[in-house]
């Protein structure tokens, strides 16, 4: 274990600020620090800002995960008061104002003046963690390229497979969820099967495959109303995607999934490869945060913050994002985006604001944020939701705009790309887009065995395995 600071002591240290995550929140709290008189310290899990909205056009082949997940190190390259971190948080530790990241076989514990907490959310399988091994969620590069390998993986097995019942379930294709992410993932897998595969086999009929999107709730895209709703269902329908309502998934395992309807009824769909785009749980760090602070927690683990985004009894610290219980925010990338620039706004203010007497402390090696106890509210602005369901058709649920069809889609296009970083990222994407969606084509097919089946052999290594770059002489670095 080593402990990080900033350089300088005293007089020379400046107001050290503490990113954890490289996400939406924690890259736009970060960039908006650029000009200000304090050093950043972003520590993130994954070398990569994750644009996470078109995951799942890495799981079905148009896009490449560069395109969709650049290197924060180069975001943030000429930002000259930041610096990036690579670790997995651990523990935040709020009296002592440290965090304790840690790397295979290194532990960094670092200090910080202000802090924001941007950690995101994973994937909820409401209490059954078993499901994951069969059905992998979409919130990380590793779970699309996964996705990518069993969806074309599927189609290969398929062509091989000389038992019917074998090559029917390989050719069904479930999708667990009909929010924003389930739709757009069965109406890509069903434009996959009619459009790009089905010259390309030649013992099956790509276009025979069953793409099955399956949800507990009574309607597609709860969240857009009625009658865009309404409209996302029938184009569904129309490209041939089989929608089941009311259908709660009760089991899940290697060759299909359980579900049960409202009166309890059970029936099996047999299935190879299924998709989990259902519910999310909130970073584990919300609980560390909520027993140290007294802040409560939602059932979805997120913590309930005060409406500046800190922490009770704790002003320095900031919670963005997925992570937050706050006036009924959605976990989309708007309000993490919203709230990285207000926690770093409030830094900012706070700093600019400070007394004479706090900078005599500073210069004696006490610099720390007190700041106000009544910080700004953070004011949420809705820019509307969008969801695209095949090429050319969306739905977009923007103020009282209620739009779908082609207009919507080029919304969504529009929309997507203004919030890609990097113009490199956002041209090579338009081209992909060109070939997938004017075309037929899609150029990232590329899948491999360690796609597929890495995490499996992971979880089998079991909790004791730890990896290492660096094994002692004569040692197994697996042991």
């Amino acid at each position: 274990m080593h402990e990080d600071a900033p350089e300088g002591d005293g007089a020379g240290r400046r107001h050290h600020v503490v990113v954890i995550g490289s996400g939406f929140g924690g890259l736009f709290a970060t960039q908006a620090l650029k000009r200000a008189d304090v050093d950043v310290t972003l520590i993130a899990k994954t070398t990569h800002h994750l644009f996470q909205p078109l995951l799942y056009q890495v799981a079905t082949g148009i896009l490449s995960e560069g395109e969709i997940a650049p290197s924060t190190r180069e975001i943030l390259g000429r930002q000259r008061n930041s610096r990036v971190q690579l670790g997995e948080v651990t523990d935040i530790d709020l009296a002592g104002r440290t965090v304790t990241s840690v790397v295979l076989d290194q532990t960094i514990v670092t200090a910080y003046d202000s802090l924001v907490v941007a950690a995101g959310a994973g994937q909820s399988y409401f209490g059954n963690d078993q499901f994951a091994r069969f059905a992998p969620g979409m919130k990380s590069i590793d779970d699309a390229l996964e996705l990518r390998g069993r969806i074309f993986g599927s189609f290969e097995m398929a062509e091989l497979a000389e038992d019917e019942e074998q090559r029917a379930r390989l050719m069904t294709f479930v999708v667990v969820g009909a929010g924003p992410t389930g739709v757009e993932m069965a109406g890509q897998i069903a434009e996959l099967s009619h459009r790009t595969l089905r010259h390309e086999f030649r013992r099956i009929d790509p276009r025979q495959a069953r793409v099955i999107l399956v949800d507990a709730e009574s309607s597609v895209l709860g969240s857009f109303g009625d009658r865009l709703g309404a409209k996302a269902l029938a184009r569904l329908e129309e490209i041939g995607v089989e929608v089941q309502l009311g259908a709660k998934v009760v089991g899940v395992d290697g060759t299909g999934i359980e579900v049960q309807d409202a009166h309890g009824r059970r029936r099996r769909i047999e299935s190879v490869c299924k998709v989990w785009a259902a519910g999310v749980s909130a970073s584990p760090l919300g609980v560390t945060l909520a027993e140290q602070s007294g802040a409560g927690l939602d059932r979805a683990g997120r913590i309930e913050v005060l409406p500046d985004l800190t922490l009770p009894g704790h002003p320095e610290v900031f919670v963005v994002g997925d992570m937050i219980a706050l006036n009924g925010l959605p976990g989309v990338a708007q309000v993490a985006i919203q709230g990285g620039r207000h926690a770093a706004g409030q830094i900012k203010a706070r700093l600019a604001g400070k007394s004479a007497v706090t900078r005599l402390a500073e210069k004696s090696g006490k610099a720390r944020l007190e700041g106000t106890r009544d910080g700004q509210p953070f004011e949420y602005h809705d820019k509307g939701s969008m969801a695209t369901i095949s090429r050319l058709s969306a739905v977009a649920s923007v103020g009282p705009l209620r739009l779908s069809g082609f207009i919507a889609w080029l919304m969504w296009l529009g929309i997507h790309l203004a919030y890609m970083v990097g113009f490199k990222n956002r041209v090579t994407t338009l081209l992909h887009w060109a070939v997938s969606f004017v075309g037929r084509g899609r150029s990232e097919r590329t899948v491999t065995q360690q796609q597929i089946f890495a995490r499996q052999a992971l979880e089998q290594l079991g909790a004791d395995f730890a990896p290492t770059l660096s094994p002692k002489p004569g040692s197994d670095p697996g042991t």
